[in-house]
Order: C-alpha cells, then sequence, then structure tokens
C-alpha cells in the first residue's frame, strides 16, 4: 500500500469513529476540506479494505453471505439484569504505523466485561470462531449471543458453536449498527484511550498494548453506567 493511502485510512479510522454515521460521501468532504483531493471511489475502496460503512442509511459494516442463515434480532426491549444473559461481539479495524490489522472481541452486556479478544490480518472466520470458544470455556456461556450479519458470524462455523450448546443467537437488523451498542461503545474506548495515544507500530506492539489495555478496561477502569464501578466488580460481584 502508499504511504498516502495509509494516512488517509487514518484520517478515515478517526473521524469514522467520531462520526459512525458518516458514510464515503461526507467522508470525501471531510477528507478534501482538509486539502486531500481524493474523490468518493477511492474513498469508497479504503472504506471497503477497512470493513467499515456509515451505520444508517447503508449496509452493515461487515459483509453479508447471502447464503448463510440469518437469525432474528432478540434484544429489543429485553431487561438485561444478570450477567452471562446477554453476550456480543464485533470485528474493528486497527491501525498500524504502515498497515492495518483487525480486532475481534467478545463482551458480556450486563457487566461490560471483555471476555475474549483476537488479532488478525486477515478476515477470516477461523480466528472469531477461536475467540468464541476462548470465551466460553473461560466464563461459560450465555443466554443469547448477539452479533451483526456478517459472514464471519452467520458462517456455520460460528454458528454451530452456539448452538450445539443450546445458545440462543440474535442479529442485529440489517443497517443497524447500534443494536450492537456496547461493543460500539467499546471500540471507541479502545481507540481513543490507547490506539491513537500510542501509535503502535507492529502486530506483536498491538498485541502487547492491547492485552495492557484490556486489563486496565475489566479491572480498574471506572463505568458511570456502572455506577462508578469496574466491569470487574459488576461481573464476579
Amino acid at each position: 500500500m502508499s504511504g498516502e493511502d495509509i494516512l488517509l485510512m487514518k484520517l478515515i479510522d478517526e473521524q469514522y469513529t467520531k462520526t459512525p454515521f458518516y458514510g464515503s460521501r461526507k467522508i470525501v468532504v471531510y477528507l478534501n476540506h482538509l486539502g486531500h483531493g481524493v474523490n468518493r471511489k477511492r474513498v469508497q475502496r479504503l472504506m471497503r479494505k477497512m470493513e467499515i460503512a456509515g451505520i444508517c442509511p447503508g449496509p452493515n459494516t461487515s459483509k453479508r453471505n447471502q447464503g448463510h442463515k440469518v437469525y432474528p434480532y432478540l434484544l429489543k426491549g429485553l431487561k438485561i439484569d444478570k450477567t452471562n444473559q446477554v453476550w456480543s461481539t464485533d470485528i474493528t479495524y486497527i491501525r498500524l504505523l504502515n498497515g492495518f490489522v483487525y480486532l475481534v472481541a467478545i463482551i458480556d452486556w450486563y457487566s461490560r466485561y471483555v471476555l475474549a479478544w483476537r488479532l488478525s490480518n486477515s478476515m477470516e472466520t477461523s480466528f472469531c470462531v477461536e475467540t468464541l470458544e476462548e470465551a466460553l470455556k473461560g466464563y461459560g456461556r450465555p443466554d443469547i449471543f448477539n452479533t451483526d450479519q456478517g459472514c464471519q458470524f452467520t458462517s456455520v462455523e460460528f454458528t454451530g458453536a452456539l448452538l450445539n450448546r443450546e445458545i440462543l443467537i440474535s442479529m442485529d437488523s440489517k443497517g443497524r449498527a447500534l443494536d450492537n451498542i456496547f461493543v460500539e461503545r467499546l471500540w471507541r474506548s479502545v481507540k481513543y484511550e490507547d490506539i491513537y495515544l500510542k501509535g503502535y507500530e507492529t502486530m506483536s506492539q498491538v498485541q502487547a498494548g492491547l492485552k495492557r489495555y484490556f486489563l486496565f478496561y475489566n479491572n480498574e477502569r471506572y463505568h458511570e453506567s456502572l455506577s462508578y464501578k469496574t466491569p470487574q466488580q459488576v461481573h464476579y460481584q
């Protein structure tokens, strides 16, 4: 990738994290105002590479496989009042000095506790399934597992791991990234409190940095929505 493309992706990443409702048209305007004379076709290409899209209107962040079964959204109006009632997952783009990687994480909705996470330099299903198996092995099983309609999460490998354990599957409605609001908030925290501040250069550096950050996030970071308790305090209360 050219140095200019990497710079543009960094700028897109920062603005998208701040305004996830921006689609390619508004991103083009934003970049042009910064002095980067780019057209929409180029921005669309970079956003596809980053696996991002404006929340609404438009398609889901992740690519959907039309041949995979899609499950209904089960969380609307549901009162979530206990640990392991609902788990959720998503994938985000993580920038490095000269490239990027992908991060997947699984979070408990009630406690906001990050149960498992993994980095990958590709969007293969395997790293999502491995993260799921790690969470299930370490924390038991949830009643409901919520994802978007990305092909990694609708795959037979991923849904099969849930169905074999009799876990109900819930999927965000098309174009409704905010159905998975707690993971979206997690990504914002990860990027503004760690990734953008540290400027990691390599995969090994971001791996070590995120390990430190998620320990902080779970065990030390106070959440206003949790009455200023940490996720660990709520998860193990």
